[in-house]
């Protein structure tokens, strides 16, 4: 299955409101899509790599940036780009924010997902339906309902539940690095930052994959519709309406006309 197969069968069966995105991690610059936008030498300025997902996903670009391209200090950590100073390893940056105490901030950063300077590479974000590359990981974003029908696709071969871990920070980290990483599928409580740089609204979840799974979830999906799991949700609308008193007279009335 390639990546546009990928896209027609979502889109089939879960309907998204935004793009369903591939992400890939290149080494070589030559390997990059020919149409991707660097943010800096495009736009004009770096961005984070929520962003990123956000331009495939709402405006159907690729996206490729490296580290000179990327805004987000803990991005830069997480991807390889940067080492992790003694700063950054204290906790400082979760400490006062997310945690109540450097301690636990340290905790907070070594939860963090993170590639090696070896594992890292241009990261690179494209709508599916556009894909000039094969994607290293596809994420997508939709209401709780649709991730719902997305786990229940994916686990239709396997049986059991999926494990996904939630912070509330770094979720490009879980979305991209943890699956690559341990090849497990992803459910993503988005982070404060994507709501707030990628304009990621309340209502959105995702959910992120390891694309050599890609054949193995449209099949779950096509097999969990015929046994009635499909989205949108059907409503239970077999039963007789109630009506307020003054109804009921009033349909008494025509009974005594009969």
């Amino acid at each position: 299955m390639n990546a546009i197969e990928l896209n027609q069968a979502l889109q089939m069966y879960v309907r998204t409101e935004t793009f369903p995105v591939g992400v890939s991690i290149r080494k070589e610059e030559a390997a990059l899509p020919s149409k991707a936008k660097r943010p800096v030498r495009d736009l004009g300025y770096p961005i984070t790599i929520c962003q990123a997902v956000g331009f495939s996903r709402r405006y159907g670009w690729s996206i490729a940036m490296n580290g000179a391209d990327l805004s987000c200090p803990i991005a830069q950590v997480a991807f390889g780009y940067e080492e992790q100073p003694v700063f950054y390893t204290e906790g400082h940056l979760a400490c006062g924010m997310y945690t109540d105490s450097l301690e636990n901030g340290v905790k907070s950063e070594l939860d963090v997902p993170k590639f090696s300077a070896e594992e890292s590479g241009y990261y690179v974000s494209f709508p599916l339906e556009r894909a000039e590359i094969e994607p290293d990981v596809v994420v997508i974003y939709g209401n709780a309902a649709q991730v719902m029908r997305l786990v229940a696709g994916m686990l239709y071969q396997r049986g059991g539940s999926i494990p996904s871990t939630f912070s509330s920070r770094a979720d490009c980290a879980d979305i991209a690095i943890k699956p690559i990483q341990t090849g497990q599928p992803q459910v993503i409580v988005p982070c404060y930052g994507d709501r707030l740089f990628a304009q990621t609204q309340d209502h959105e979840m995702a959910f992120s994959f390891h694309f050599r799974d890609a054949a193995e979830l449209v099949e779950g999906l096509v097999g969990t519709q015929k046994g009635g799991i499909r989205y949108p949700i059907p409503s239970f609308l077999r039963y007789q309406a109630e009506f307020p008193p003054t109804y009921q007279k009033l349909a008494g009335m025509f009974g005594e006309k009969n």
